[in-house]
């Protein structure tokens, strides 16, 4: 999905988003990739993410179980803690960062993800493949 350009995720800006219910996967192509933060070497910390209540709503109001975001982190850094705690809380939800939107129009498309296994880790990288 395209996010409107400038904002974080907030419960408000993914509302008027209109998510369909049934929806268990989400990429949100946002302010992020319109300005190729993906390819810059240096970390750029005004990226756009989710906000708090933007992760709550998510939860609370849709069928999601996959959020992807176009930057290094799914949420804003000053919400970064609380973002992770409200997804991760619901048990069956993963966040996958770091994605690369660049070329791809908002649509449905078919998501392959195959994380590495580590033992004992909370995460790790993965390749996502979308096919049309």
């Amino acid at each position: 999905m395209d996010a409107p350009r400038n904002k974080n995720l907030t419960a408000e800006v993914l509302q008027s988003m209109n998510i369909p219910r049934g929806v268990k996967r989400v990429l949100f192509r946002t302010e992020n990739t319109h300005r190729g933060l993906m390819h810059q070497k240096a970390f750029a910390m005004d990226y756009v993410g989710l906000e708090t209540d933007g992760a709550e709503w998510l939860v609370a109001n849709t069928d999601i179980k996959l959020v992807g975001m176009d930057y290094l982190s799914v949420a804003i850094e000053s919400d970064a803690p609380q973002v992770h705690r409200v997804l991760l809380a619901k048990g069956d939800l993963i966040p996958v960062e770091g994605l690369l939107l660049d070329d791809l129009d908002p649509g449905f498309y078919m998501l392959h993800c195959s994380p590495l296994r580590i033992p004992g880790a909370d995460g790790s990288p993965t390749r996502c493949i979308l096919m049309q």
